[in-house]
């Protein structure tokens, strides 16, 4: 994962000792923190194939569960999640790893 830090440091201004926030983690910061609106984020979930992504407006999000996110069709685990947009920044990237 990758991370602007300038928009870590907008996020988290008290730092996450080091850690690196998971996609969870940035779209609570985005629901919930004063300023920032999920709505207009922009989350690129894997699908059923390697080549397949597909795009969910922040606006179609309608729970943050503890494993899953629900939009009205679906409801789709983290671990999909391959990249977060918010007002034209990157917030969280998962980096392809190949073993």
């Amino acid at each position: 994962m990758t991370l602007s830090p300038r928009t870590v440091e907008d996020l988290w201004p008290h730092g996450l000792g080091g850690l690196v926030p998971t996609a969870r983690e940035v779209l609570n910061e985005l629901r919930w923190r004063e300023g920032r609106d999920l709505r207009r984020a922009e989350v690129w979930v894997r699908g059923r194939t390697a080549d397949d992504a597909k795009r969910i407006g922040g606006d179609e999000i309608t729970e943050l569960g503890h494993r899953y996110f629900s939009t009205a069709s679906a409801t789709i685990p983290y671990y999909k999640v391959l990249r977060i947009h918010y007002e034209g920044e990157t917030l969280f990237e998962r980096l392809d790893r190949k073993v």
